[in-house]
């Protein structure tokens, strides 16, 4: 039997092109992606494990008490107690999830309107489009804990943005109106009424109007695109507005937000009608002057964490997990 010939390279073939070198600024941006996403890694196995030894000291507790009781008629009354704790406090969310429904659903007929503009999805890259989502998350928690919610809109929600918050769990179920069009054509007979909040604009806002749509532009790290919001809203020939917020307090840097912050404190105004006492309980004290400056896409991923707290933040997102 013949051996077969090792295979011959084709000397007609052309040269084998190796792939171009990353750029210096190309390679920076990969290694920040690299480095952001070990970090994600590094905190899902940090709450993971915090969560299993809560579990284990809860459940040593638990068995440590029944064993101190001296009879088994004892640790049967306790154990049906324990159960009827959980039973009332399953009640008791099942009563606060029906009055949130409620709640949300009736903002969507007479709630002040404000809309998160997602039409800058495409100028971020995926870590700062996971911070936006965690972001909106938050948004949606705080307004379904609100006695006055807002309604709220998701406008210009497509690609990935759309991909990823599509992977959240319950949010099919939000009572929140979601639209792949951009607001100029979801909101095409109401374009008098539209007003952008945006930091860069001249005129501030004095208070809320309930016939007008406040959009918020979602966007992490503005500091890369000063100014795109006002020029959208000036091209497209809406109004613009400002947050109030020089007239009661100093910032450390600038006046820019996230949408989280912007999205509270609307809906702390809407609870008390006071400016000044909504951006003191919303806005955090570090960005406050004299507290030092920090770039804005540092206090973005703070405030994603629930204001440097991921496990915080996870805890009060937590009801978003159904409608």
């Amino acid at each position: 039997m013949e051996s077969e010939s090792p295979q011959q390279p084709d000397h007609n073939a052309g040269p084998v092109e190796s792939p171009e070198p990353l750029s210096k600024n190309a390679r920076k941006k990969l290694l920040k992606q690299q480095r952001w996403e070990a970090k994600k890694a590094e905190k899902k196995a940090m709450m993971k494990e915090h969560k299993k030894r809560e579990a284990e000291r809860k459940k040593r507790e638990w068995e440590e008490k029944l064993g101190s009781l001296g009879s088994e008629e004892e640790r049967q009354k306790l154990i049906e107690s324990r159960k009827g704790l959980r039973k009332e406090r399953m009640e008791k969310r099942c009563e606060e999830k029906e009055s949130k429904l409620e709640r949300l659903n009736n903002a969507r007929v007479d709630g002040q309107n404000i809309v998160i503009d997602l039409e800058f999805s495409h100028l971020m890259n995926p870590a700062q489009l996971n911070s936006l989502v965690q972001q909106i998350m938050y948004c949606y928690a705080v307004n379904g804990r609100c006695p006055c919610p807002a309604h709220l809109w998701l406008t210009g929600c497509q690609g990935e943005m759309q991909s990823q918050l599509q992977r959240l769990p319950g949010y099919e179920k939000w009572v929140i109106d979601k639209e792949s069009r951009p607001y100029v054509e979801a909101f095409q007979h109401q374009k008098d009424n539209l007003v952008y909040l945006t930091a860069d604009s001249e005129t501030e806002l004095d208070d809320l109007d309930p016939k007008k749509v406040y959009i918020i532009g979602g966007m992490v790290d503005r500091n890369r695109w000063k100014g795109i919001t006002l020029k959208k809203a000036k091209d497209q020939g809406i109004q613009t507005a400002k947050l109030p917020i020089g007239n009661y307090l100093k910032m450390s840097s600038s006046q820019v937000l996230t949408v989280n912050q912007v999205v509270e404190i609307l809906l702390k105004y809407l609870e008390t009608g006071d400016w000044k006492a909504s951006f003191f309980q919303v806005i955090p004290q570090r960005k406050r002057c004299g507290t030092g400056s920090e770039d804005n896409e540092h206090d973005t991923e703070e405030e994603v964490d629930g204001e440097g707290d991921e496990l915080e933040m996870k805890r009060q997102c937590i009801e978003t997990q159904g409608p």
